[in-house]
């Protein structure tokens, strides 16, 4: 029975032309709803693949630490004949870009050298920021007998 009564309230024309009002603001609020979602998203992927091809365009150069560097970089410093070398590397022991550990060798005697920014060759002590002594820990990683300091 009540059934009936709600088809018969929207049989009437005013009722009925409201919720055709109400029905189209609701539809066209959704259809805007996802044309903006749908053009968000356009404009997003297309930013997001600019971005990527952007990155892409930029060529990624790591440069690694290799033992015919290091004894170019260690001849050059101690200003040795690069063909004849007395200092020669043995060995690259942590290839990092801002600071390397090498192992050289001078006179039958290994020590570990340090390379900072690929340019600069450094022997010596290098502590890190707790205090702790890096050549020495490296001394010791790597066998090597270390001569009076």
């Amino acid at each position: 029975m009540k059934l009936r009564v709600v088809l018969k309230r929207f049989s009437h024309p005013q009722v009925r032309r409201r919720l055709k009002i109400g029905l189209s603001l609701w539809a066209a609020a959704i259809v805007l709803s996802l044309i903006s979602k749908i053009s968000y998203d356009i404009g997003y992927f297309k930013a997001q693949s600019l971005i990527e091809q952007k990155n892409a365009a930029m060529p990624v150069t790591r440069q690694f630490l290799t033992p015919e560097a290091a004894q170019r970089i260690v001849s050059g410093a101690l200003k040795e004949d690069p063909n004849y070398p007395k200092t020669v590397v043995l060995q690259v022991v942590d290839n990092n870009p801002k600071l390397s550990a090498i192992i050289v060798e001078n006179n039958k005697q290994k020590h570990i050298a340090w390379i900072v920014d690929m340019r600069l060759y450094f022997t010596g002590d290098l502590f890190s920021d707790n205090g702790y002594n890096l050549t020495q820990s490296m001394e010791y990683q790597n066998n090597i007998i270390a001569g009076p300091r």
